[in-house]
C-alpha cells in the first residue's frame, strides 16, 4: 500500500459564496485521527480568491461547483491516494447541495454525508428568509422567469440516479432547507434500492446547536464511513 494512501473525504463548505480557511479544525481532526483524509474544497463561488473567481458561480451554482467537487475527488481517486471503496463526499447546506449533485451526476464516490443539504431550489428561491430574499437571481437565474433551471438544478431532479449509499442529517425546525426536501430524497433512494440513512433531530434548526445532536451527528458519521 503506497504511504499515502487514505479513505478521502472530500468536503465542501456552506457556502455557496463562502470560504473554508487553512486553520486548524476539531471537527477534521475527529476523521483524520481515525485514518481519514480531509480535502477542503473551495470551489469556484468561495471569497478570498478575488472577484473573477467569486463570480464564476454566477449564474452557475449547480453546476461550477458540482464540476471542482468532481475533478478534485477524480484526481485523490487515483489507487496512490485512496483506496477502493474509500472516497466520500461530505456537506451541510449549499456543501450538502453539492454532495447531493455529485452522488446523482457522478459514480465517483462511495457514500455521501449530508447535513440538512439543499434537495430542491424551488421552494428555496420562494420561501428563504429576507435576509437572502432573491440570493439566487444571480446564482441560479431570475424566479420564476426560470423556473425551468430551478428545477434541472435541483438533486431531487435527478434523484433516481444517485449513486451511492447517503447519510442525511437534518433539523426538524429548518425552515431553510425544510425536513420535507430531505424526507423526498430519502424516498428516491429507497425507490432506487440505495441505502440511505436519515437522522431527523428535534429543535434544531438550519446549523445545529445541541451539544448532544453534534455528538450524536459525529458518531453516526464515522459508523457510515465504517
Amino acid at each position: 500500500i503506497h504511504p499515502s494512501c487514505a479513505p478521502t473525504i472530500v468536503t465542501a463548505h456552506g457556502g455557496p459564496t463562502g470560504h473554508s480557511i487553512a486553520a486548524a479544525s476539531l471537527s477534521y481532526t475527529y476523521f483524520t485521527s481515525r485514518g481519514f483524509r480531509i480535502v477542503d474544497v473551495n470551489y469556484a463561488g468561495s471569497t478570498g480568491y478575488g472577484r473573477s473567481y467569486r463570480e464564476a458561480l454566477k449564474g452557475q451554482w449547480g453546476v461550477a461547483d458540482t464540476q471542482d467537487m468532481l475533478a478534485v475527488a477524480r484526481y485523490f481517486a487515483q489507487p496512490e491516494f485512496t483506496p477502493p471503496g474509500g472516497m466520500f463526499v461530505r456537506g451541510g447546506s449549499a456543501g450538502g447541495f453539492a454532495v447531493l449533485n455529485a452522488l446523482v451526476h457522478s459514480d465517483v464516490f462511495d457514500g455521501g454525508i449530508n447535513y440538512y443539504g439543499v434537495a430542491d431550489l424551488i421552494p428555496l428561491a420562494r420561501d428563504t428568509h429576507d435576509f437572502e430574499s432573491r440570493y439566487l437571481d444571480s446564482l441560479v437565474g431570475p424566479f420564476p422567469e426560470r423556473e425551468d433551471l430551478y428545477r434541472e438544478r435541483s438533486p431531487l431532479t435527478h434523484a433516481h440516479q444517485v449513486s451511492a449509499p447517503l447519510l442525511i442529517l437534518q433539523g426538524s425546525d429548518d425552515p431553510i432547507v425544510p425536513p420535507a426536501q430531505s424526507r423526498a430524497f430519502l424516498e428516491a433512494c429507497q425507490a432506487k434500492g440505495i441505502a440511505c440513512e436519515y437522522h431527523e433531530f428535534p429543535g434544531e434548526s438550519h446549523g445545529f446547536r445541541q451539544a448532544e445532536t453534534i455528538r450524536t451527528c459525529a458518531t453516526f458519521e464515522i459508523e457510515f464511513l465504517q
